[in-house]
């Protein structure tokens, strides 16, 4: 098992010198070099906890560290920082399952990933004896940028740089990365969108003569994004675990086919199951759920992505995205690993904004399958879940729920479904509770929180909580063709 680039500048590196690296030089997205089968293992694992089944699935991928290397990262990732023993809880509501991700110390499913991947990170570092300090520069649509400044801080060797939109994150997600303490931590907000975010810190990744500056200094980039494979394939782990639970709960038979519904942005969390699929999980569909920003449900309909539109500000705003990432590596895989068509692709996106795959490439998308919501159906789906079950929901599990009921209706496909449920409804407690019916006009974050807290009867989660008492230690505002100086000044080069 090795790693090379989407993009084919013929370069195989390990496991660990991919998480280090983040981005491969060319551009190019890591992937892994085959995908380890367990279709005739999966009768042995249904048995297994949350962290030995992290361990088997993960030994597949990083097959350079040594066993007690990976079981140490795990444990210290996915100790008494969750609220859940079982990590990443199936909660049955009617007849849906809803996949609660939001157990972690930022209550959102990137928790996941970024409590292990600093682990992953700090143990490669050692394995190829880096004599530099890590610099993590990340954009975020909101949760990335907690969890990844959470994961970070206070480690040797590594400093981490997290960009956010200034208007394009919920008050909650943006008083997360404001109040974010830790010595080695910068956060900064910019003036424009989440692509904008993306568009210039990639810009900085592929910048050779600025990155020469940065070595020089003695400093070298790697990224807490999805773009990190070191942040995707612990993913894959909660598409087993769930699939696992319904079998345990007698809910379905081993081997049977079950859909997933995913609310989706940067199109990391989707691809997760996607790659799970690929090792021989029994999915049906993956049903990517989208907002208004729906550049992937036109895609999945037409074949062609095209982000010459406007970039609408929703209510789930951790999925105002334009520019999927991830979207990349899928591509790869259903152009047959072909480099020179994604190169091609990739191309067309930067100078035209669109690119049209062919039909053979649309053919292999049969897994994937995309529905909408507005925000008016947001609402009235958060409304509708809590008054008929008594289950609170966020804006984006919200847009999932929706989804799959238009996808149940629309095909009568009755297979169980599993919905990510990827953040706590507090991180969004404004919309969510204006959504119930309530007025939130003249009342501060707060006394939203806590009204919230009262007419629902369920408990403010004390990440969010505890925020009221934090200090503000983070002020800083861009323009995005700012980033390389403030990165500069933080780093005092």
């Amino acid at each position: 098992m090795y790693y090379l680039s989407t993009r084919g500048n013929k370069e195989k590196v390990t496991a660990s010198q991919a998480i280090i690296n983040g981005l491969s030089a060319d551009g190019g997205l890591y992937v892994p070099s085959k995908f380890p089968d367990l279709r005739e293992e999966i009768k042995n694992l249904y048995t297994l906890d949350y962290c030995n089944l992290a361990f088997y699935i993960l030994n597949k991928f990083l097959v350079d560290f040594s066993e007690d290397e990976l079981k140490s990262c795990i444990n210290m990732a996915y100790d008494n920082k969750f609220d859940s023993t079982e990590i990443t809880p199936l909660k049955k509501i009617n007849n849906n399952y809803f996949l609660e991700l939001y157990h972690g110390p930022t209550l959102a499913f990137k928790d996941i990933a970024l409590t292990l991947l600093p682990h992953l990170l700090n143990t490669s570092i050692k394995k190829n004896n880096i004599d530099k300090n890590i610099l993590i520069l990340t954009a975020t649509s909101g949760d990335t940028g907690k969890a990844a400044l959470e994961g970070f801080k206070n480690i040797d060797s590594i400093k981490i740089a997290v960009f956010f939109p200034e208007y394009g994150v919920s008050p909650i997600q943006k008083l997360q990365m404001k109040t974010q303490d830790g010595s080695n931590v910068f956060v900064a907000g910019i003036k424009g969108n989440f692509d904008d975010a993306q568009s210039s810190v990639k810009e900085i990744f592929s910048d050779n003569d600025y990155n020469k500056i940065l070595n020089k200094k003695g400093f070298m980039l790697s990224s807490a994004n999805s773009i990190n494979i070191g942040r995707l394939l612990p993913q894959i782990v909660y598409y087993f675990y769930s699939y696992f639970n319904l079998v345990n709960n007698k809910e379905i038979t081993l081997f049977d086919k079950v859909n997933f519904v995913v609310p989706t942005g940067n199109f990391g969390d989707i691809l997760a199951g996607y790659y799970a699929k690929e090792m021989g999980l029994p999915i049906n569909k993956l049903i990517c759920a989208s907002n208004e920003n729906n550049v992937l449900y036109d895609f999945f309909k037409t074949g062609e992505y095209n982000i010459n539109r406007d970039l609408k500000l929703t209510t789930s705003p951790s999925m105002d995205i334009l520019i999927s990432s991830n979207l990349e590596r899928l591509l790869f895989e259903i152009s047959n690993r072909d480099c020179d068509i994604i190169n091609k692709l990739m191309y067309d996106l930067n100078n035209k904004g669109y690119y049209k795959i062919s039909n053979n490439m649309k053919d292999n998308l049969d897994t994937f399958i995309g529905y909408y919501a507005t925000d008016d159906n947001v609402a009235e789906t958060i409304n509708h879940v809590f008054k008929k079950y008594n289950y609170l929901i966020d804006t984006h599990t919200a847009v999932a729920y929706y989804c799959l009921e238009k996808y149940k209706n629309k095909t009568q496909d009755r297979s169980k479904s599993i919905i990510l449920s990827t953040a706590s409804p507090y991180k969004f407690s404004k919309d969510v509770l204006v959504s119930l019916g309530y007025i939130s006009d003249n009342l501060d974050d707060f006394e939203i929180i806590n009204k919230l807290s009262l007419i629902t009867n369920t408990n403010v989660p004390s990440p969010i909580s505890s925020l009221k008492n934090k200090s503000i230690f983070h002020e800083n505002l861009y323009e995005s063709f700012e980033l390389k100086s403030a990165l500069k000044n933080y780093l005092g080069i």
